[in-house]
């Protein structure tokens, strides 16, 4: 049976109207994408221009502060470097004043009392207007100058010498000079050392050369260099050779006022300040530092076999260059 009533509409759909949902109904606020909020296309390019342009500030301004650290840190190292050659200078100068304590050869010498003999290591640049003690192949020996035009020099050109704890310093030449074959070393100071105190003080033979003596494994020991240092004899015959002779007696520290005084130990800093203040820091680079142990470590063994009271008289032999450039005194080294 059909029962009579009135006749449903069709449903019909319409149109979501933006910012509602289906049949009217508002969207929540946070539903609608920010692009859509009532803005049109300049707007939103210009809201993304002003946001990359305020991120481009913050880096300028991050960036600015970067340079400023890193301006104050290199700043600060300047600072720390002149310090240091500051407190390098004065403790010469105190060391070689005549209120300093400690007393050594040519200490009070003026520089024209300094023999030319004495003088062969510094070594003169005039393109650059340094002068450095030390013997590089390049440079020019102190010998082809007059002593007046010397003078002159000495008060106008920068001067510097790089120096190394001085036991250290020997054990280095020891290394180079007496563990490999070295023909001239050998003869001139190896053999004399065997002859003196190794081999039975001379009861056995010697070798003339030194293929012959390390074809049999002989040569000097560090015992025995140190031997030959202390041996009054050695410099009776003839001066220490360079490789072994007291900085103070290469560079005459007391009679030559360094500009600047580096140190092995600190070479790099050392070395690119040194550049700067001549500079040369875009022409010349220093080799690196290969030095993995500390100097103490590497005395104790090689001390080991020399007698306490020996390292002692050899510290006072060379007292003047640990005082002098700074160096503590090793004492357990001298103690043990």
């Amino acid at each position: 049976m059909e029962v009579q009533g009135t006749p449903k509409s069709p449903r019909t759909t319409e149109p979501d109207r933006p910012g509602e949902g289906r049949r009217g109904t508002p969207k929540p606020p946070g539903e609608e994408h920010p692009l859509t909020q009532g803005t049109d296309s300049s707007e939103l390019e210009e809201r993304w221009r002003g946001k990359e342009r305020e991120e481009e500030r913050m880096r300028e301004e991050e960036g600015k502060r970067e340079e400023e650290r890193v301006r104050q840190a290199e700043e600060e190292k300047r600072e720390e470097e002149g310090r240091r050659q500051e407190d390098r200078r004065r403790r010469i100068s105190d060391m070689c004043s005549g209120n300093g304590t400690l007393q050594f050869p040519g200490k009070f010498r003026t520089f024209d009392q300094i023999p030319n003999r004495e003088l062969d290591h510094l070594i003169v640049d005039d393109r650059h207007q340094i002068i450095y003690c030390y013997v590089p192949k390049f440079w020019r020996r102190y010998g082809r100058l007059s002593r007046h035009l010397m003078r002159v020099k000495l008060q106008s050109y920068t001067k510097f010498l790089f120096v190394r704890d001085p036991f250290v310093r020997l054990i280095s030449a020891f290394r180079n000079k007496f563990q490999q074959p070295n023909e001239d070393f050998y003869r001139q100071f190896g053999s004399v050392m065997l002859r003196r105190y190794g081999n039975g003080n001379g009861t056995s033979r010697v070798p003339e050369s030194a293929a012959e003596a390390f074809k049999a494994g002989i040569h000097p020991s560090f015992s025995e260099f140190v031997r030959y240092l202390l041996d009054p004899q050695t410099e009776q015959e003839q001066p220490f050779n360079e490789h072994w002779r007291q900085v103070y007696r290469l560079c005459h520290p007391c009679q030559i006022q360094y500009d600047f005084i580096g140190t092995l130990e600190n070479l790099e800093d050392d070395s690119d300040q040194l550049l700067r203040i001549l500079g040369l820091e875009d022409q010349i680079k220093f080799p690196p530092s290969n030095r993995n142990r500390t100097a103490a470590s590497w005395e104790r063994d090689w001390f080991a076999e020399v007698p306490a009271e020996l390292r002692r008289k050899l510290y006072s032999l060379y007292e003047p260059d640990f005082e002098l450039f700074g160096y503590p005194k090793p004492e357990s080294l001298l103690h043990h």
